[in-house]
């Protein structure tokens, strides 16, 4: 049986298991997973953008938490404040 979703037409099977955000995994630059609470290390100088600030390489971020996205980390950096980062760009220290 083939269900339909009536927003945009994705049809599944009803088979298919459905998955959750249990089921969510982010691995940072070195392919350790993620976890809400960890604390990750800038690799890359970011520029944070509408500002001239940058967050520099080694920056110590701590408890993480993840978010669906494509910037899939959402933190408080000290001296900058809330922002998002992308996993690929941060490893687990």
């Amino acid at each position: 049986m083939q269900l339909t979703c009536p927003e945009c037409g994705h049809e599944w099977s009803a088979d298919t298991a459905t998955v959750g955000d249990d089921e969510r995994v982010i691995k940072d630059a070195n392919g350790n997973l993620l976890q809400d609470g960890d604390t990750v290390t800038v690799i890359k100088d970011l520029k944070v953008k509408g500002s001239s600030l940058v967050v520099k390489v080694g920056t110590k971020v701590k408890n993480i938490r993840l978010v669906d996205g494509d910037h899939d980390i959402d933190c408080k950096i000290d001296g900058i404040g809330a922002m998002k980062l992308k996993s690929e760009f941060v490893r687990k220290a």
